[in-house]
This record gives structure tokens, C-alpha cells and sequence, in this order.
């Protein structure tokens, strides 16, 4: 168990779903106000009336939704504390089959997405680390194990992480003697809908990848959050890699 995040506010991007909707809801049990951010409008107010969170249908990859995501959550709940980048695509296949398009929607959310959220939320985060409850503020970018590994047929998605990776790592760097914490998550296998966006004939064959083995659940990544928020503001958590135990790639 970590600290308590009461009086503590938080933004989770890509809420309406999967590790996001768990995240969401793991942050709010520990005390914090959260901020929820996606397109499906409908799912995030179904998740506020679970935990009374601020809703904000925005898309990330447009620059002025996804700062005034930021811009609002402070605005409507005072302050911003934890900020959690999950919203992400994974549009995986054969390179000389990918239409132009999948290429540019992971770039656009998984890279510029993920900058837009991050550029607005470094001042806020910063005065929020400089003030109590905590005095320590944190950035968490989801990132992915095709952040360290390569595959085929994964190149631009793998692009994408690995560029999430080196970010998160400078980022760290900068703001680390001023107590805002930044740390990179890299799940393995985990049960969501991110197949579900595959294209015909793509889709099959990464799901049997996974097939003969048990997938994390979404529940099991936003614990691995909830601990890295909850520790004393002395401890950093730069890092989490969290495979499956029968993932051995």
C-alpha cells in the first residue's frame, strides 16, 4: 500500500477503456479527483458515475483538444498532480501492405498525442510538485514492450514507443531536482480492445500470439500506476516492464 492521494488531482488520457478505465478507477479509490479523457463520451460518463470523475471527450491527436484536456482539468478541479498518457493505437502488419494512414494515426496518438498532453501538463505539474498535499508530482507515459523490442510487421508502431521511451527518459532527467517524478510503464500482453482496431487479416494472426497464454488484465497495469504515484516523494519508480509470466518474447 502507498501513500494516499487525497486532495491530490489526476488526468488519465485514453479512460474510457481498458488500462486507462482501470487506471481511472484504481486513482480515484486511492483519493485522488480524476479528470477522464477520451472520444467515447458515452463510456467516460458511464465511468463518472462510478467515480464521480470530470468527463472531457477529447481526441488527443488534435493539439487544441488535447491541451485543453490539460487546461480544463486545472480549471475545473484546481490543480493537477498526476498525469497519466495511455491513450495509444496499435495498427500492426506487413509494411508493404500498410495503408499510409495506420502509420500516420499511431504517430499522431502515440507520439504527438502524447507531447501535446505532456507540453501543457509539465507547468502545472511542476507548481503542484512545489506545493502540498505531497510536494511531488508525477507523468507516467504508457509506453509498451514493443518499446524494446522490434518485430516485423511492427515497425511503426515499435517507432512510436521506442520515441516514447527516449522521451520519458530526457524528461526525467530535466525535471528530476525539481520533484516531478517521470516514469515509463511497458506492458506486455494484456486484455484490451487494442486488437479490436487490427485490420482484416491482420488481426487473427497477432491474436493468435497470444492464444496459449494468460493475458494480463488492465487491472494488473494500473496497480503497477497506483504504485508508482503512491510512493514517498524520495522514491522515483523510472521504469516498469510488466510481462505476462508465459510471454518469454
Amino acid at each position: 500500500m502507498g501513500e494516499r492521494l487525497e486532495g491530490t488531482v489526476a488526468l488519465v488520457t485514453g479512460a474510457s477503456s481498458g488500462i486507462g478505465e482501470a487506471t481511472a478507477r484504481t486513482l480515484a479509490r486511492a483519493g485522488a479527483k480524476v479528470a477522464v479523457a477520451a472520444r467515447r463520451k458515452d463510456r467516460l460518463d458511464a465511468l463518472a458515475t462510478e467515480i464521480d470523475a470530470l468527463v472531457i471527450e477529447a481526441d488527443i491527436a488534435d493539439r487544441e483538444q488535447a491541451t485543453g484536456a490539460v487546461t480544463r482539468t486545472v480549471e475545473e478541479l484546481g490543480r493537477l498532480d498526476t498525469v497519466v498518457n495511455n491513450a495509444g493505437v496499435m495498427l500492426l502488419g506487413p509494411a508493404g501492405e500498410a495503408p499510409l494512414e495506420e502509420w500516420e494515426r499511431m504517430v499522431a496518438i502515440n507520439v504527438q498525442g502524447l507531447l501535446y498532453v505532456s507540453h501543457a501538463a509539465i507547468a502545472p505539474l511542476l507548481e503542484a510538485a512545489q506545493s502540498g498535499p505531497r510536494r511531488v508530482a508525477d507523468l507516467i507515459n504508457i509506453s509498451s514492450v514493443a518499446g524494446r523490442v522490434p518485430r516485423s510487421g511492427s515497425g511503426v508502431y515499435n517507432l512510436t514507443k521506442f520515441g516514447v521511451g527516449a522521451f520519458s527518459e530526457s524528461l526525467r532527467q530535466e525535471f528530476a531536482d525539481r520533484h516531478l517524478r517521470v516514469s515509463l510503464v511497458e506492458p506486455g500482453a494484456v486484455a484490451t480492445e487494442l486488437t479490436d482496431h487490427l485490420r482484416d487479416g491482420v488481426r487473427d494472426t497477432v491474436r493468435a500470439r497470444f492464444r496459449d497464454i494468460e493475458r494480463l488484465a488492465a487491472d494488473d497495469i494500473a496497480d503497477a500506476i497506483e504504485y508508482i504515484v503512491g510512493r514517498p516523494r524520495h522514491v522515483a519508480i523510472n521504469e516498469v516492464l510488466i510481462r505476462p509470466t508465459e510471454q518469454s518474447w
